[in-house]
């Protein structure tokens, strides 16, 4: 019987709560810092849709000792890539540079947890509330298909369920967005008791203790953060639903959709195997059926989007 792969790490707590993995790999001298926090769209409330991954832009507008854009120069000087992504259930910062380089990273995203209020302005937020809204345009309104997974994620979840909206939000309560609004949603989420910091690389594990304890342990907790508690379904949804989209397009194409266990739940492994074995490549079974087979297909796929 083959061994599973094993990866040694270290996982600890700040007295704030903040989550800290530390995991060493001497292959190459890199490091990725990667900061998690606990939330995304599921956490927004009706008539505030968007907010989480506007914030993920908004997070890169400067803070109280980094100005606009100063963010990625540094990283980049630094030797590095960086960037981030919203999803349904979190939100990450990245950044992947030569492991000397360690602690900029972390003082970097220690900053903007900490203070990036100082920094939000009228300005700022407008600026990034368009580039969101051409990203909206240009992902799905003006994209050829542009509209399946709204569709497809409205008919799964119903209008009182988190995962009934996309990440990217409406443009009604895009425009709607005020300082105060972002500025609540910042406080209330973006806490150190709400994050997971990961360290992985060629790096010192003490040495990143006594960093992240400097430039974050400062930070205060928030104590009162919502629980949304069991967003779990059954997995049959009562009945099959239909809905035929017109739009100019070269071929029809058919999306089906079902639903699957919640994030973190084991069977989603089992879910990612599945979707290796029916649709992973060429060689895949439903490729193999529908595309050379029966050639009813000019491709298939399949992505679990837990």
């Amino acid at each position: 019987m083959p061994t599973q792969p094993t990866v040694s790490f270290t996982d600890g707590r700040l007295a704030n709560g903040l989550r800290l993995i530390i995991a060493v790999d001497r292959l190459a001298p890199v490091v990725a810092v990667n900061l998690w926090y606990d939330v995304g769209s599921k956490h927004e409330v009706k008539g505030k849709t968007g907010f989480a991954h506007l914030f993920e832009h908004v997070m890169f507008q400067g803070s109280r000792n980094v100005s606009k854009a100063e963010h990625m120069s540094l990283v980049q000087a630094a030797g590095g890539t960086m960037n981030g992504s919203t999803w349904l259930d979190r939100t990450n910062y990245y950044e992947t540079l030569p492991s000397h380089q360690a602690e900029i990273a972390l003082w970097l995203e220690a900053d903007r947890m900490g203070t990036l209020l100082d920094a939000l302005n009228q300005e700022n937020l407008d600026n990034q509330r368009e580039v969101v809204k051409n990203e909206k345009r240009w992902s799905y309104d003006n994209r050829p298909y542009g509209s399946w997974y709204e569709k497809v994620q409205g008919h799964l979840f119903p209008p009182e369920h988190p995962y009934h909206h996309t990440t990217i939000g409406s443009m009604e309560d895009l425009d709607a967005a005020s300082i105060e609004d972002v500025s609540a949603f910042f406080r209330t989420y973006y806490a150190p008791n709400n994050a997971v910091l990961s360290v992985v690389g060629d790096v010192d594990p003490d040495e990143i203790r006594r960093w992240t304890e400097r430039y974050f342990g400062g930070i205060p907790a928030n104590p009162a953060i919502p629980a949304l508690g069991d967003l779990s379904l059954p997995p049959i949804l009562g009945g099959e639903v239909r809905e035929t989209v017109h739009d100019k397009v070269p071929l029809p194409r058919v999306y089906v959709g079902f639903r699957a266990p919640v994030f973190g739940d084991p069977r989603l492994d089992a879910l990612d195997i599945a979707a290796q074995v029916l649709a992973g490549g060429k060689g895949s079974r439903l490729h193999r059926r529908l595309v050379r087979d029966e050639r009813i297909a000019q491709d298939v796929a399949l992505v679990p989007l837990g």
